[in-house]
């Protein structure tokens, strides 16, 4: 099944995406943030079929002037995204899921040893997101 989203879609999609990026940066550790933002781009960008097309870009405007407010926009756009997805294609739903959860991942493992307990409790917290579809 292929499907066309429409540009509200998209941006639903690469708000989720590259939010829950953000997101995982904002609970890194100060200095950080950056790699944990570059090994969850990497992830996102290696995203193939209608996902990867949708995530080949980040998105403009996204952010806020605390970690919250970021939480605010992304959050609900992981559960939209993955709805969305459900509802056109569910192999591109779960294309997405593993692609956010892998970008999660890749963030948190940056870090020598184990993750910080505030870039797991993002991770779960995004994961609940992306579940509450």
């Amino acid at each position: 099944m292929s499907i066309t989203l429409s540009e509200q879609d998209t941006q639903t999609l690469r708000t989720a995406a590259w939010g829950a990026v953000s997101l995982m940066a904002a609970a890194g550790a100060a200095g950080s943030a950056h790699k944990a933002a570059t090994e969850a781009s990497i992830a996102l960008t290696s995203a193939t079929g209608v996902v990867g097309h949708a995530l080949a870009k980040a998105p403009k405007g996204l952010g806020g002037k605390s970690t919250a407010e970021l939480a605010d926009q992304v959050l609900p756009a992981l559960t939209a995204a993955m709805s969305l997805l459900k509802e056109q294609d569910p192999a591109e739903a779960d294309n997405f899921r593993r692609t956010v959860t892998v970008a999660v991942e890749s963030a948190g493992r940056h870090e020598k040893g184990d993750p910080r307990p505030a870039m797991v409790e993002m991770a779960r917290k995004i994961t609940e997101a992306l579940d509450a579809a």
